[in-house]
């Protein structure tokens, strides 16, 4: 018994976390099997896609960088056009408001012109009037003067040169009684 129980004190005496040598061996040729698996054949394409990975990434922020420099420009070109199409707004609205100064003052002066001529014709058409009218009251009255006189005297008075003298001198000392009144 005592054997027994130094047999298996000796058993005892292993280690549970350290494998018996064989397994020991087995263990490291297939991880070296595995690692030499992985090493020639996943890790080169992983290394690959990392690769592949890493240039997209840089590309694509080159691509953005670039992008945004483009749009940087276009911004700025935009900008230009945009303050250019407002100075030639400003300047169209300034030379539209000369126009129209200048259309305005042109009518006035149409519209003082075109007064002028009508009140220079409208005091033309009046003196003739005037003139037709004193005309035609002198023709008027002195045939009226000349009835009434017949009428009087109890003669006709039918001598017209005669008449128109007499009337012409009635109504010439009659209007000039009116303008030294005046």
């Amino acid at each position: 018994m005592i054997a027994n129980l130094v047999q298996l004190a000796a058993e005892e005496e292993q280690n549970p976390l350290v494998p018996p040598g064989p397994e020991l061996l087995v263990g490291a040729i297939a991880f070296a099997i595995v690692f030499f698996f992985f090493w020639k054949k996943l890790l080169p394409n992983i290394n690959k896609v990392l690769e592949e990975r890493r240039e997209a990434i840089e590309g694509g922020i080159e691509k953005a960088e670039a992008a945004q420099t483009e749009a940087q420009s276009v911004l700025e070109q935009y900008k230009a056009q945009l303050a250019e199409a407002r100075h030639e707004a400003a300047r169209l609205r300034q030379e539209a408001q000369e126009q129209g100064a200048q259309l305005i003052a042109e009518m006035r002066a149409e519209g003082q012109r075109q007064r002028e001529e009508i009140v220079a014709a409208g005091h033309t058409q009046l003196a003739a009037d005037r003139k037709a009218a004193a005309q035609s009251l002198r023709q008027d009255v002195g045939q009226l003067a000349t009835d009434l006189a017949g009428k009087l005297v109890g003669e006709s008075l039918e001598d017209s040169a005669r008449q128109s003298r007499t009337i012409d001198r009635f109504l010439d000392d009659l209007e000039e009684k009116a303008e030294a009144a005046r």
